[in-house]
């Protein structure tokens, strides 16, 4: 089986061998990247299971990268950074990324989150990687929604793991508490925050009315249920 890949992009060199001795001595493959141009040529190429992002870029903003990556490639997403506050953490989190690591860090740390998002990707072996409900199909394995009609629309990875969460529990109640246990992330008011916008996001995307809508309702003081019949193929 060949090991997974990760992709560190990062302009300090330092940093670089650093994540990709500790990587490597793990069992992880890795591509190391300073820039962000040399990055993005290699994902023409290459599909790395785990991509490793700087913020502080010298050729491109690393927040809309993140977000670009989230939205095209099938890759966990996680941020390295400086940047501490918790805006920026939360920022990072609402465009896409499915991990927040601030500088300094011990290398071992990263190799554990890397690991622990790893392991969540392929904890759900009993259902498959195609979703139908209520006239909707989720494609998992190419993270695309298709309607009645074959018009398709594309989630994030991080959209990808609340979606799944829902249509493996249809008509139950999903406490705060269970999403953050299932999907990860320190709890608090970043991940509640995070988890607004992508559930948000998620009923825009399946054109559900706002103040009204019919399949992710919202239950306060409680969390959420997803109301759709689901099967799996």
């Amino acid at each position: 089986m060949t090991a997974p890949l990760v992709t560190i992009l990062d302009d300090e060199p330092a940093i670089r061998t650093m994540l990709s001795d500790a990587l490597e001595d793990a069992g992880f493959r890795t591509m190391t990247f300073g820039r962000a141009t040399e990055f993005e040529a290699a994902l023409r190429t290459t599909t790395p299971d785990v991509c490793l992002v700087d913020l502080s870029l010298p050729d491109r903003d690393g927040l809309t990268l993140v977000h670009r990556l989230a939205l095209e490639q099938g890759a966990t997403v996680i941020i390295i950074s400086g940047r501490a506050q918790v805006q920026d953490r939360v920022t990072g989190l609402e465009l896409g990324a499915d991990d927040y690591i601030i500088k300094p860090f011990d290398p071992a740390e990263v190799v554990a989150r890397i690991r622990a998002r790893l392991r969540r990707g392929t904890t759900t072996p009993q259902t498959g990687e195609t979703a139908h409900f209520n006239g909707w199909v989720a494609h998992f394995d190419r993270y695309i929604l298709e309607d009645q009609t074959g018009q398709e629309t594309p989630f994030s990875h991080a959209e990808g793991e609340v979606l799944r969460l829902f249509l493996e529990r249809p008509k139950r109640l999903i406490s705060r508490q269970s999403m953050q246990e299932v999907l990860g992330g320190a709890a608090g008011e970043s991940f509640d925050r995070a988890m607004d916008v992508r559930i948000s996001r998620l009923r825009t995307k399946l054109r559900e009315d706002p103040k009204n809508p019919r399949l992710i309702k919202t239950i306060y003081g409680a969390g959420y249920i997803f109301l759709g019949d689901v099967s799996w193929v």
